[in-house]
C-alpha cells in the first residue's frame, strides 16, 4: 500500500462534521495502537535473534534496523500522545463549536493524517527490512553450523 489515508476523499476533512473527524480519530489511535503492539514484537524478535548471529555485517544491519524500530517506536508513542491531545480538542469543538479557529483545527487534522500516513509507510518498511534480513541471518547462519558439523 503506496499511501494510508483513512478518508474517503480528497476534500473530506474540509467538508464533514465534527463528530466524523472524531470518529477518524479514534480510528487512527486504533491504528497506532496496533502498530505500538507490532514494534513491541519487532523489538522481541530482534532480541531473540540477535544473540545468535556470528557475523560481523549482520550484527551491524540488525543493529541499523533495531535502531529504526527503537525511532518508530518512539515517534509511535509521540503521535498516540498528539492524538489523544488531538481527541480532546475535537469534543471541546463538538460541545462548543465556537471554542477553536474550524479551518485551523481542520488545517491540523489534515497535518496529523500525512504525519500518521508517513508514520505507517516507515513502519512497513522497517518491518520488511526486518524480516527480510531474520530470514537472511536464519538461512545463512544455519548454512555456515551444517558446513562446520
Amino acid at each position: 500500500m503506496e499511501n494510508f489515508r483513512s478518508r474517503p476523499k480528497h476534500e473530506y476533512i474540509k467538508n464533514t462534521d465534527w463528530q466524523q473527524l472524531y470518529a477518524l480519530t479514534e480510528h487512527w489511535k486504533s491504528e497506532l495502537l496496533f502498530h505500538s503492539d507490532d514494534l513491541t514484537f519487532l523489538r522481541h524478535l530482534l532480541d531473540k535473534y540477535f544473540i545468535w548471529i556470528t557475523n560481523s555485517d549482520d550484527l551491524e544491519k540488525v543493529g541499523k534496523i533495531g535502531e529504526s524500530v527503537l525511532k518508530d517506536n518512539r515517534e509511535c508513542a509521540e503521535l498516540l500522545a498528539t492524538v489523544d491531545k488531538h481527541s480532546t480538542h475535537l469534543a471541546d469543538i463538538i460541545d462548543d463549536p465556537f471554542k477553536y479557529d474550524g479551518q485551523v483545527f481542520r488545517k491540523e487534522h489534515q497535518k496529523l493524517e500525512d504525519e500518521i500516513a508517513l508514520f505507517i509507510k516507515n513502519v512497513r518498511e522497517s518491518r520488511k527490512q526486518l524480516f527480510g534480513i531474520t530470514e537472511y541471518i536464519v538461512d545463512s547462519e544455519k548454512l555456515e553450523h551444517f558446513l562446520r558439523d
